[in-house]
């Protein structure tokens, strides 16, 4: 005869619950390339371009990230790649002719700062930047925005002068974050990749001697504020 076997409740402890739980691992955050792009240059669709007038932004920039942009207006019938262009960040170099009552264009200690000494050679600028197109989810955006972040500390806003942009190609893709911490360092992480892609000859400027980019369309005379052309 064959005996069946009964099955019993097994009495689980609280202990016992809590090792069976199934915890979540954490996703591994990987080290981020701090170069883009080959050592030939920028890759079509770049270089693009972008012009407009510094507006006011969310007013963020400086005092919440430490990290102050210049807004461009988005506007697909100036600039058209930006309908269709990826949120996220890009990178390249601006131009930028400040006023002369701005200060980094005043002496300081009977020397002509180092913005002033160049503008007495050419009346533009160029600086190497990053760029925010989005809405910036850590933020929850309504309205699509171009935060540029020129790589120079200056000694004033500029709200109103021309800026022109060469957009030499694409970072990463827009994300949101836990904190703002989180933000700020994701931000510097943008800012190394870009000096850091733009150090080499075939992303360097060619007018300045520095490379074989060509750069000339920046070092036009930019236009009066106010005035709008076309990219």
């Amino acid at each position: 005869m064959v005996n069946k076997l009964k099955s019993r409740r097994v009495p689980i402890s609280i202990d016992d619950t809590a090792a069976l739980v199934i915890r979540p691992q954490r996703t591994k955050v990987m080290p981020r390339p701090l170069i883009v792009g080959t050592d030939a240059g920028p890759s079509p669709p770049y270089p693009l371009r972008m012009e407009g007038e510094v507006i006011s932004g969310f007013g963020r920039g400086s005092k919440e990230l430490g990290i102050p942009t210049a807004n461009l207006p988005v506007d697909a019938a100036v600039t058209p790649w930006i309908a269709d262009a990826t949120s996220g960040i890009y990178f390249g170099w601006a131009a930028l002719a400040l006023p002369a009552t701005h200060p980094d264009q005043q002496q300081h200690d009977g020397r002509p700062s180092a913005a002033a000494a160049a503008a007495a050679a050419s009346p533009v600028t160029l600086f190497p930047m990053v760029m925010s197109i989005g809405y910036n989810p850590f933020y929850k955006n309504t309205v699509r925005s171009a935060e540029v972040h020129v790589l120079h500390r200056f000694g004033a806003d500029f709200y109103g002068a021309r800026l022109r942009l060469l957009v030499c190609g694409f970072v990463r893709e827009e994300r949101d974050y836990g904190d703002v911490k989180a933000l700020v360092e994701d931000i510097k992480v943008d800012c190394e990749v870009a000096r850091r892609s733009l150090d080499r000859p075939g992303w360097a400027p060619r007018e300045l001697g520095r490379g074989t980019l060509d750069c000339s369309w920046l070092l036009r005379e930019l236009e009066p504020a106010g005035v709008s052309t076309g990219c």
